[in-house]
């Protein structure tokens, strides 16, 4: 964990002037080709899911403008963030989850798969937003449909600080299948050149 000095920072006007603003995320939805994860996946008797969230947190840790916090006023870079995600429950409610992040996918999953069950068995919210760690990023997943926008709740607090990640159902076009991703992140702490290189790595890790 690094405390970013504030006045020696590159960003430090653009983090004053989005800081100052009552919504500072800003966003964009796009798609990437799973093909080669899903199969991959499949080959394997992995969880679709758990494989393309794992892939998703490698690139999250690998771009340091998602690891960015605001703790107590300050900008804290951590040294790895976890994962948080939506899990739905057969009676059509969704539960919020942890896990911790590991780069060893059987690792990761273990403890994803365990934390799945558990949320499936409860009810509710699950874990309060209250009780996760703010080095974790927030996943959820609309497992039903495609889409190409997309719109989350907010309480225009400026301080919000932890990006959201969006996956959809995948759509097929010309044999190949394209999983819609949306990235939203506090705007005095990554620009779109992160986020992009969010995205490049993700599709990188994909066609592993």
């Amino acid at each position: 964990m690094k405390i970013i000095d504030l006045e020696n920072w590159n960003r430090k006007e653009h983090f004053e002037f989005f800081s100052k603003m009552a919504s500072p995320y800003f966003g964009f939805t796009t798609e990437v080709d799973c093909t080669q994860a899903f199969e991959t996946a499949k080959a394997n008797q992995h969880s679709f899911f758990a494989t393309y969230l794992h892939k998703s947190m490698i690139a999250v840790n690998a771009v340091d403008e998602l690891r960015l916090r605001i703790v107590d006023n300050q900008v804290v870079l951590y040294d790895e963030v976890h994962g948080g995600s939506t899990i739905g429950r057969a009676d059509g409610t969704f539960g919020f989850s942890f896990f911790r992040y590991s780069q060893n996918f059987e690792i990761f999953n273990e403890g994803l798969q365990k934390e799945i069950q558990s949320v499936q068995n409860s009810k509710g919210l699950g874990i309060s937003n209250d009780d996760l760690p703010i080095n974790h990023i927030r996943h959820t997943t609309i497992p039903w449909n495609s889409f190409s926008a997309l719109l989350h709740p907010t309480n225009f607090d400026p301080k919000e600080c932890i990006p959201k990640i969006t996956f959809g159902k995948f759509n097929i076009k010309d044999g190949k299948k394209y999983l819609p991703v949306s990235i939203e992140a506090h705007h005095g702490l990554a620009d779109g050149i992160h986020l992009a290189k969010y995205m490049e790595e993700f599709q990188k890790q994909l066609n592993k």
